[in-house]
């Protein structure tokens, strides 16, 4: 079956044959170009013509002149490539927006780089009443070990700090933070989260998944980046990386109503494709009235899917496993959600017409959403579904039993994958799992051999949201050095055109 690795936009899959004559002149003709069509029996073209902002005809030169009238625009474009219009099919739009306008830590190699950053960012903003960041991940550090709450009091001792790792799966408080969310050493980690605890018992500053929480809900509302402002840079740092779309994840409705009036005031340059998160007042809504689409902005809005947490990030030791982590034999990860609370939303999803997106990324996640989701198409029959293929996904996919990745085609469950991960994570995922489940990790050439369809996207700005990082990873599964390693398995890779 056909695989997406970087969506492309369905108009231009809908152009018309070679050669068409149009009931009017094209608008624009692009020509000596060349264009990479997607299109296995005519993989490449010369020219294009567009009318109405829509793609009217691909083929020869000599073909769409035909489209070509006194007030057509000709474009020479002298040899250049195009590609059809890219979809991140993951891609955290405010989270993007907020990594501009905030302290980004992503560049920092080492903790001393990124205790220097919060240091200069702090006294930048003297009165700030909290210091909350994102973006640093130990995977370069030497040695590779989580900052503690005393390492970021070195820096700011007196105001409280929270900054959140790279993959937004866990964080790091100082002690001051602390204080103020009342975490010490009697305090009990809530269901799907754990705090992190030095050889005395005492917290350490980490917080992993749900217990972050314990410190985020006293971050002040007022303190932090205006949400639509954030919509707004996030949209044009999307169009400035080449997307001409994003399925973008949305924590509620007031997102939603924020990018309806970004939409209305020309200042979204790209579509938006929303899931909600669950469980949330907004998912509750879709869930109840069904999805939505915006007809008045060209259907560049469109609100049709829920987005589930189940399990954690393999970085931060919280992806559900099967067996223990190799570096931490004690731990198999946590469940953010139990099967017993989805079910019935499942249910609702099929019947009211719902795309459900579910995040797994261990293997026993992986398993369990496979299990449910096989459940829910069976109690609800195709006749009693909104939606007959409701083409549900699952949102990372990364470790797999071998038995698991022949069920993605089996019950039409799309893969979300993201390249980037795999050449981030193969820093220290071997770490983690050890060579032998490294085998079905990353796994998109076998899920594709498999028969499953895989959404490409980038996770953003968990990475950095380049398209171009993103087909790098896939088809060559290394990092942007070149650089692969022990037990990468390099025939996962895939060829940009499957």
């Amino acid at each position: 079956m056909r695989a997406v690795f970087l969506l492309i936009t369905a108009i231009w899959l809908t152009a018309c044959a070679e050669g068409t004559i149009p009931e009017a002149p094209a608008d624009k003709v692009l020509i000596n170009a060349d264009i990479l069509t997607m299109d296995p029996e005519n993989p490449r073209a010369q020219a294009l013509a567009i009318r109405d902002g829509v793609f009217v005809a691909v083929g020869s030169n000599e073909k769409i002149r035909n489209h070509i009238g006194a007030t057509t625009e000709v474009i020479d474009m002298r040899g250049q490539t195009i590609v059809p219009g890219l979809t991140d099919s993951h891609y955290h739009l405010r989270g993007v927006g907020e990594r501009e306008l905030t302290l980004n830590l992503a560049g920092a190699r080492s903790l001393d780089a990124m205790l220097a950053q919060l240091k200069e960012y702090a006294d930048a903003h003297p009165d700030a009443p909290w210091i909350t960041g994102r973006g640093w991940i130990e995977t370069h550090y030497e040695p590779q070990v989580f900052p503690t709450r005393e390492d970021l009091d070195t820096v700011v001792p007196n105001r409280p700090v929270y900054l959140t790792r790279a993959d937004g799966h866990a964080g790091v408080a100082n002690t001051r933070a602390l204080q103020i969310a009342r975490v010490g050493r009697g305090t009990r980690p809530p269901d799907g989260g754990d705090i992190l605890r030095n050889e005395r018992g005492d917290p350490t500053g980490m917080l992993i998944d749900n217990a972050q929480r314990l410190v985020t809900r006293h971050i002040p509302s007022d303190t932090g980046i205006d949400m639509t402002e954030a919509l707004k840079v996030g949209g044009e740092v999307a169009q400035r990386q080449g997307w001409s779309g994003v399925h973008s994840i949305v924590s509620d409705w007031d997102e939603v109503e924020a990018l309806r009036a970004l939409y209305q005031e020309g200042q979204m340059p790209i579509r938006n494709y929303v899931a909600i998160r669950w469980p949330s007042e907004g998912a509750e809504r879709l869930l109840n009235e069904g999805p939505t689409i915006l007809d008045a902005f060209d259907g560049k809005l469109t609100v049709r899917a829920i987005k589930i947490n189940l399990d954690g990030a393999l970085g931060s030791r919280g992806a559900a496993l099967f067996e223990p982590y190799a570096d931490d034999p004690n731990n198999t990860g946590l469940l953010t959600h139990q099967p017993a609370e989805l079910r019935p939303v499942l249910e609702r999803a099929l019947r009211n017409g719902v795309q459900v997106w579910t995040h797994a990324i261990g293997d026993r996640a992986n398993h369990i959403i496979l299990d449910l989701y096989e459940e829910a198409f069976q109690r609800v029959p195709v006749e009693e579904r909104a939606v007959a293929d409701p083409r549900w996904r699952i949102e990372h996919a990364q470790h797999l039993i071998p038995e698991d990745i022949a069920r993605f085609a089996e019950l039409g469950v799309i893969a979300s994958m993201q390249p980037s991960h795999a050449i981030g994570d193969l820093h220290f995922a071997p770490a983690r799992l050890g060579m032998e489940r490294l085998k079905y990790a990353y796994a998109w050439r076998s899920l594709l051999d498999a028969g499953a369809i895989i959404a490409g996207g980038s996770d953003a700005p968990v990475e950095v949201g380049e398209p171009r990082i993103e087909l790098h990873g896939a088809t060559t599964r290394t990092d942007l050095s070149g650089y692969s390693g022990d037990g990468w398995h390099e025939e996962q890779a895939v060829s940009q055109e499957s």
